[in-house]
């Protein structure tokens, strides 16, 4: 099974939880690329794939919606699962819900979207982001559930593979 997972990253944090669901999925057997979705040419091949965002103003970063547009038509094609990362609130409950979301999960025909907690280093921030962070009273700290990552993996994989074996009996009837 072979898998792509394309996320878009602007400080790095969203980048490395698709690796670690990169690391995982690879440890349930699958053959997986991680490509920046502005460096992807192509989605053939890929049996699923999974495309990422960190949420910046409600709104996926601009090389994941873009991956997004370039390649609906292939997309809607084999298995897509979404997710989105961004900072936490003082509530415990993610400052960013990126309500566009659920249009491009229905016209993809995704399977799923998962929001995952993101990282939050003022240390990386420019000052405009630092000042919206304050604002929106967004806590600074790593808050990214490793676990709950690693654990998505065995579930993409069933999936993919009930799709598989339901396109296969579907394409070559007995």
């Amino acid at each position: 099974m072979r898998i792509l997972v394309a996320a878009a990253s602007k400080h790095g944090s969203t980048s490395e939880i698709a690796t670690a669901l990169a690391a995982a999925l690879r440890h349930h057997g699958a053959e997986v690329d991680v490509v920046a979705p502005e460096r992807v040419t192509g989605v053939q091949g890929y049996d699923a794939v999974v495309v990422g965002s960190a949420v910046y103003r409600n709104r996926w970063l601009r090389p994941a919606r873009e991956f997004v547009e370039r390649f609906a038509t292939d997309l809607r094609g084999r298995a897509v699962f979404l997710f989105s990362s961004g900072p936490i609130a003082e509530q415990g409950h993610p400052v960013n819900r990126p309500y566009v979301i659920s249009d491009v999960a229905a016209r993809l025909r995704a399977r799923e979207h998962r929001m995952f907690a993101g990282k939050l280093d003022p240390s990386v921030l420019g000052p405009g982001e630092r000042i919206v962070a304050r604002v929106i009273g967004a806590r600074i700290g790593d808050f990214r559930d490793w676990d709950a990552i690693g654990a998505w993996a065995p579930e993409i994989i069933e999936q993919t593979a009930r799709r598989r074996s339901g396109r296969v009996a579907t394409d070559h009837p007995g």
